[in-house]
């Protein structure tokens, strides 16, 4: 099976899809100012499967994502061919997956978008202090700027949710080496501004 992306595949797939989803799971995107052009990590809260879709319809068909899933979902035989046709990054949460980061790395470094779920996992509540630090070492390491992203965490069928994009920021490189804790708060920081996004929505 040829693992090349094909980008006319993805917006084949993003016109088929789209219109099904924006039926079923209506939003609103909100702060489409603050979406940046070139490389950057989509870092984002993530409560269901619809979240990577939610995504990338607000950014546009244009706009082609690289999602890192994790490596579970590239063993299912037909989801598999659609997950790296598309352009997908496989991850194994329980080990310490160099393949996975080198590939996040190439992709920022031609200059596409690369998303990650900071929590690791969906959640249904908040917890900043389960954020992994993988995010914010990816961004240091790209020199690519981090955009937060909210959804709410509860998505009602046919009533509109919304995507906030943030203000992108850059995770600054320093001199000496950062330590686990330094790596964790600057995580648990990236999670507060997150959920700054969403203050106030009924579905939070």
């Amino acid at each position: 099976m040829s693992k090349e992306v094909s980008h006319k595949f993805y917006q084949r797939c993003f016109r088929f899809v789209g219109p099904i989803i924006r039926f079923f799971r209506p939003f609103d995107v909100f702060g489409q100012e603050n979406i940046v052009n070139g490389p950057a990590l989509i870092c984002s809260n993530h409560s269901a499967m619809i979240d990577p879709f939610h995504i990338a319809l607000a950014l546009g068909g244009d706009m082609q994502i690289r999602v890192i899933a994790k490596i579970s979902l590239f063993k299912i035989p037909i989801v598999s061919f659609f997950l790296w046709k598309l352009g997908m990054i496989p991850v194994d949460r329980e080990a310490m997956d160099v393949g996975s980061v080198k590939r996040s790395l190439s992709y920022l470094k031609k200059g596409d978008k690369v998303v990650i779920f900071p929590e690791g996992t969906r959640a249904s509540s908040y917890d900043a202090s389960s954020a992994k630090s993988g995010a914010v070492k990816l961004a240091e390491r790209a020199k690519v700027p981090i955009m937060p992203v909210f959804m709410p965490r509860k998505k009602p069928f046919f009533r509109k949710t919304q995507v906030i994009f943030g203000e992108p920021y850059f995770v600054e490189k320093l001199s000496e080496k950062r330590s686990a804790d330094d790596y964790a708060k600057l995580s648990e920081e990236l999670m507060e501004k997150i959920q700054n996004l969403g203050d106030g929505n009924k579905w939070n």
